[in-house]
């Protein structure tokens, strides 16, 4: 007879780590082996590995839930995982992904062509985009989260580890569910499923899930409900077993979204007035002052004053705006005087503040939300031999996703004048079209009379892949898993900025007929099509045309094509002792078609002595050459596992990690007499780890505790983080290391009492000499440069040497041309003379204040600022200490189990940027979940009740940190709110 021991060392694991089920619900026993005890924790059965194998058997990093454990905890989709799994974190980022972080280690790059570093699978098939961390779990049968990089059978894009929902699939026996439930916000969810045997070998399998719900956020400009729910999700599957040696089985999964969903939350300010002077030079005006702002300062997010709004009053387009009229008050040419679009020096949040509520915002345009998928799955499995089996996977999907909300989420003073009544050069009645009542109509935005802004985040994206494998199981002392795979994906992500002060810009400044001079008898540019105009759309945000210029734009397609080929070997040295070795070829292609930004692009500048907007393209938005690039990387792992025991697993592993590289957007394509960039890393470069991991785990007192531990040590070369520079998301390679201790505990002392616990300790740490500029802080300190806000076109701040601000400043002539003066500072001008061949300084210009000054080499970086030194900060969203701890009991009451169960969950401070500073702190915060639940096993009846979120916390779990010429606010991202519910479940 086999021995355990054989049995136990023929099913084989690929990697080293430790693996838990945590809690559960009333459901527990059914998990249990019939042979173990009432007491027992409990076994489940996991795929971690590709193979059906004892979760306690596989030395890897696996968390399992199962649907049991999912409900109880209350655990309902993927961003709610980190309650359940030591050293994880998650947040929405800015656009349309998420950031889900082990052991430190995530996807803080924000690119079209980045990929995640957490792979996230829908049954064993890997999803490069998915909306599997914002949908709700749906008939599921478990969700397996793999800790640490997986080199071998999950290859590239699982640095970090693995997300694997696995589903319930059809079986030859009939059964059913219906689930209602209701709670506040007034909230409701249905769930159905179906199971049905149309033959002995042939089995059909149907569930939907809807939820909808009011928002948890309040709007109190137009006091409306926002971040509500409107989803639903479907899945049909069949399977067909004709024999022992074949079954094959199909999936099609559908989501649906259609909502008010906020995509961040509420945007952070400590606004930077501006200094009052600069050396002995004093300034005045409120428009100078902004120049030398940069909107927000670097404070405290937890501070009252970053409940403000950004120091608007250095704005370039309002600046421009203030000498451009909207006509004359008389039309006698001796008594008239000329009336502004917007009065001289105005700061549209002059005076704004905030409410502390994070739920509260003010706003006049609600969000909108919607994302659809499909996810089409074929599994084929073929018995060669008795111990040998043929796997096909195929999977095709499609994702798409449309958000659009405000961009900064609180109202800016009235800013235009009303244009009735006016008259022009001629003493003609003016064109009342252009504010009438004071109110400007922007064709994306609608008409106001403050400053609107809103963005739209669009991505469609499809994926095809193909796995073959050839497994081994059992029939001796070696065993293997050979296979191959193959992915095609190609995206087009585009992010759009609207704000009705740039449509007034393109329609009324940016047209060779205007006369700055003059500056009332300009012409409205009616055609942007052709000539000089830019090209102002027409269309509605619902349906845009987006070839205009009277917005921004950053377009961006992606395609990725990817091959790998790998192998893992598992030899028994004896009954005790396993060597596992595994190696993975793979193969990245990626292009990217380059598309620059135009916003308010144009030929010619206002005053008609050059291209000051800098453009050649007056619309529509022109392809660069299309950029390829390819890599190639040998991946795997090294296990050896010691059971000297049934209950005792020792072990010890190196694996090896990669994620493929990418390229940054491109900024605006701008002539260099213009604006002088400084160069910019068009791509960024791959990510490779090496990973040292040793663990216990154990199964004591006769099965009733169970208790593991596992320490690791992570070499990062090249991690992926980005920061917004120049308009685009700018990716940047740091060399880290991360390492950690993880232990779990799960002890059931009775059959109905059980307490588990997670607790995980984390430390990263950036190398030493790793360095890059903090956008927040560009001068580090340094008293003898400032930082400059500068001419519009140029679309970063920069910084400028403190005594030669003061002499522009202190000249006769500063106040004067103050404006042009500090732009050029920046690298870019209004052309008020004439460069040199090289475009690099403007020497009259210059000659004017008594000195010749280029940034690009008398400032360090270009003028960009001095690198802050990273060495020895930590990795964004890495806390040092996560911990959950539950406890549930069970009181038999007749033919009912009433199981009270509570959670919780806390994580200490981190930080949300590479810098480290007081702005980047993210306190520690907590969380609290009751669940109560009763069950009838006769009747098959669940009945429960459950708080989520128990005492209404609010933290700031994450943040992104927006543009210079967003003035640097802050977006930050919280939990929901507290939600209760009563829900009333029936299985046939």
């Amino acid at each position: 007879m086999v021995s355990a021991a054989c049995n136990r060392a023929r099913l084989a694991v690929t990697a080293s780590a430790f693996a838990l089920v945590v809690a559960a619900g009333p459901a527990l026993a059914q998990d249990a082996a019939p042979s173990q005890d009432a007491t027992s924790v409990g076994d489940i059965i996991v795929t971690a590995q590709k193979r059906e194998q004892s979760i306690q058997d596989v030395p890897i990093a696996v968390t399992a839930l199962s649907a049991e454990n999912l409900d109880a905890m209350k655990i309902e989709g993927g961003s709610e995982l980190m309650r359940a799994i030591p050293n994880v974190s998650f947040s929405k980022n800015n656009f349309s992904m998420y950031n889900f972080s082990i052991r430190g280690i995530g996807t803080k790059a924000i690119s079209a062509a980045s990929d995640p570093a957490v792979a996230v699978s829908f049954n064993n098939s890997p999803l490069i985009r998915n909306r599997l961390f914002e949908q709700e779990y749906l008939d599921v049968n478990r969700v397996e989260v793999l800790r640490g990089p997986q080199g071998t059978l999950y290859g590239r894009n699982a640095t970090a580890g693995v997300v694997n929902m696995i589903p319930n699939l059809p079986g030859p026996i009939f059964e059913a569910m219906l689930k209602a439930e209701a709670g506040n916000y007034g909230s409701a969810r249905g769930q159905m499923m179906v199971n049905i045997p149309l033959t002995d070998t042939f089995w059909v399998r149907g569930a939907a899930s809807l939820t909808k719900r009011d928002g948890f956020d309040h709007n109190t400009f137009l006091n409306t409900d926002i971040n509500n729910r409107d989803l639903y999700s479907t899945r049909l599957s069949a399977a067909w077993e004709p024999s022992d040696r074949f079954n094959a089985n199909l999936i099609w999964e559908h989501f649906n979204e259609d909502d008010n969903r906020s995509r961040t939350g509420k945007q952070l300010c400590t606004r930077d007035p501006g200094p009052s002077q600069v050396g002995a030079a004093p300034i005045a005006n409120i428009a100078d002052r902004g120049r030398m702002s940069q909107g927000c300062l670097p404070v405290s997010l937890y501070s009252d004053s970053a409940y403000g709004a950004p120091n608007g009053s250095g704005l370039s387009q309002l600046y421009i705006l203030s000498g451009v009229g909207l006509g004359y008050d008389s039309p006698d040419l001796f008594a008239r005087n000329p009336v502004y679009a917007i009065n001289a020096g105005v700061d549209p949040y002059e005076g704004v503040t905030q409410s502390r509520n994070l739920r509260e915002v003010a706003t006049s345009y609600d969000p909108k939300f919607r994302a659809s998928n499909d996810v089409f799955q074929l599994n084929l499995e073929y018995k060669i031999l008795e111990n040998v089996t043929f796997h096909s996977q195929t999977a095709y999907a499609e994702d798409s996703f449309y958000s659009t909300q405000d961009y900064a989420r609180y109202m800016s003073n009235p800013i235009f004048n009303d244009s009735d009544g006016r008259y022009g050069v001629q003493g003609q009645p003016w064109d009342t079209a252009t504010a009438p009542g004071g109110r400007f109509i922007d064709p994306q935005l609608g008409a106001s009379n403050r400053m609107e802004a809103a963005d739209l985040s669009l991505s469609d994206n499809r994926q095809w892949s193909q796995e073959f494998r050839v497994q081994s199981h059992g029939g001796g002392r070696f065993n293997f898993n050979l296979g191959a795979n193959y992915i095609d994906f190609k995206t087009e992500d585009n992010y759009y900025v609207f704000n009705n002060t740039f449509t007034y810009l393109a329609k009324y400044f940016y047209d060779a007929t205007t006369d700055l001079f003059s500056p009332i008898s300009y012409n409205e540019c009616v055609d942007g099509s052709e000539g000089e105009c830019i090209y102002v759309d027409q269309t509605p945000i619902s349906n845009l045309a987006g070839d205009g210029h009277n917005y921004f734009r950053s377009k961006n397609v992606v395609s990725t094509r990817s091959w790998a080929v790998f192998g893992e070997g598992y030899f028994d040295i004896n009954s005790d002792l396993r060597l596992t070795a595994g190696l993975r070829y793979t193969d990245d292609t990626k292009k990217t078609i380059p598309y620059p930004s135009q916003l308010l692009l144009g030929s010619w500048d206002a005053l008609g002595f050059g291209p000051t907007s800098g453009g050649s393209v007056v619309r529509g938005y022109v392809p660069m050459e299309e950029v390829k690039q390819n890599w190639s990387a040998v991946t795997g792992r090294l296990v050896l596992d010691w059971k000297p025991s049934d209950d005792i697993l020792v072990y010890g592993s190196y694996s090896r990690g990669y994620k493929g590289g990418g390229t940054n957007p491109p900024r605006a394509d701008i002539n260099p007499a213009v604006v002088q960039y400084q160069a910019l890393s068009s791509t960024f470069e791959p990510e490779y780890v090496n990973a040292f991991e040793i663990g216990i785990k154990s199964d004591l007192d006769e099965g009733r505790l169970r208790l593991n531990a596992s320490a690791f040590y992570y070499n990062y070369k090249d991690y992926q983080v980005s920061q917004i520079v120049d308009r685009i998301s700018l990716n940047e390679n740091f060399d880290a290391t991360s390492m950690g201790l993880e232990l779990e505990a799960v002890w059931r002392p009775t059959p109905d009492f059980r307490i588990d616990a997670n607790l995980g300790f984390l430390k990263t740490r950036i190398a030493d000499g790793e360095g890059s500029i903090d956008v927040m802080n560009r001068t580090q300190g340094n008293k003898e440069w400032m930082t400059i806000r500068p001419w519009v076109q140029v679309p970063s701040n920069c910084i400028a040497p403190t005594d030669l601000v003061e002499q522009v400043m202190s000249h006769p002539l500063g106040q004067m041309l103050s404006g042009p003066a500090l732009a050029v500072f920046c690298g870019g001008s209004q052309r008020l003379g004439s460069y040199d061949p090289d475009f690099q300084s403007l020497y009259p210009f210059w000659a004017i204040f008594g000195f010749n000054y280029n940034p690009l080499t008398d400032a360090p970086n270009g003028g960009r600022g001095f690198d802050a030194d990273l060495g020895g900060n930590e990795l964004p969203n890495a806390p040092r200490v996560t911990a959950n701890i539950g406890a549930q009991y069970t009181w038999h009451l007749a033919n009912w189990g009433v199981t009270l169960r509570g959670d919780y969950y806390r994580q200490s401070s981190s930080y949300f940027r590479i810098f480290n500073t007081d702005y980047d702190r993210l306190k520690g915060w907590d969380n609290a979940n009751i669940t109560f639940t009763m069950e009838n096993s006769e009747d098959n009846i669940i009945v429960q009740a459950y708080v989520k979120n128990a005492f209404d916390k609010a933290p700031i779990v994450d943040a992104f940190t927006n543009s210079d010429d967003s003035m640097l606010t802050t977006n930050v991202f919280t939990l929901d709110p507290r939600v209760f519910g009563f829900s009333v479940a029936k299985r046939f």
